[in-house]
This record gives C-alpha cells, structure tokens and sequence, in this order.
C-alpha cells in the first residue's frame, strides 16, 4: 500500500463517458492533472505563478495501467503520492471507486522542471516537498 499524501473526490460528469457508457480512457489523465494541481494548491503553489517565475514542471513519462471502468454519476477518490529520483519527482497516483474502494487506475507520473528555459533540479520543489520525501 502506497503512502498516500493528498487525497480529492471527484464524480463522473456525463460528458465524460464514452458510447461504451464508461468513462473515455484520456479522462483519466485529466483527473490525476487535477488532482496533482490541487495538491500543489494546499501547499501554497499557484501552477499559474510558478510559470511566471521561470519555473515549469512538465510531464516526462506517464504509466497508467486500467483496473475498473468508472461510470457517469460514479464518484471517487484520486490519492497521491510522492517520491524523488534524481532530478525527477514521481507521482504515484491511484484512483479508487466510492464507496466500496475497487481500484480504477494505477499510475505514475514522472515530472521534471524546466526552470527558465533549462532542465534542471527545482530548489522551490525541493523545499516545499521536503516534508513529503522519506
């Protein structure tokens, strides 16, 4: 089990879903943005003021490995985690169904920051993390 830090409820919109009446693959990547967004939000960083500041984190790799479709009007949990590699951070994210916790997704998310047009290790993240690596 994954040593969760943040946590958000969501709910399917209806638009969301696909013929197949279940939730169309890429919505998933929205969710886990989303969330990874929010998190940065309860730690005091604005996405929006971090890139006026030269400062850019980007998606370098994505996994994302499908367990349970979600349906409209489902709702659910997006939970993350966070590890540090090197210059990368890695997001474990995973989304369980409510209420019964039936896993939806697995997936990481390796993110890298370009600060001021260059690739580089963030002194900011590296801070505002620190609680969060072990």
């Amino acid at each position: 089990m994954e040593n969760y830090i943040f946590e958000l409820k969501m709910k399917v919109r209806d638009y969301e879903c696909d013929l197949q009446g279940i939730v169309n693959n890429a919505n998933y990547q929205h969710y886990i943005e989303h969330t990874r967004h929010e998190f940065l939000t309860s730690v005091g960083v604005s996405f929006a003021q971090l890139h006026e500041q030269g400062i850019d984190p980007v998606v370098a790799r994505l996994n994302m490995a499908f367990k349970t479709p979600l349906t409209s009007g489902d709702e659910f949990i997006s939970k993350l985690a966070l590890r540090k590699e090197g210059i990368k951070y890695v997001f474990v994210q995973d989304i369980y169904r409510l209420p019964d916790l039936k896993p939806v997704i697995k997936s990481t998310v390796e993110t890298v920051c370009v600060i001021h047009g260059r690739l580089g290790d963030s002194p900011l993240f590296n801070e505002i993390f620190a609680p969060y690596l072990k």
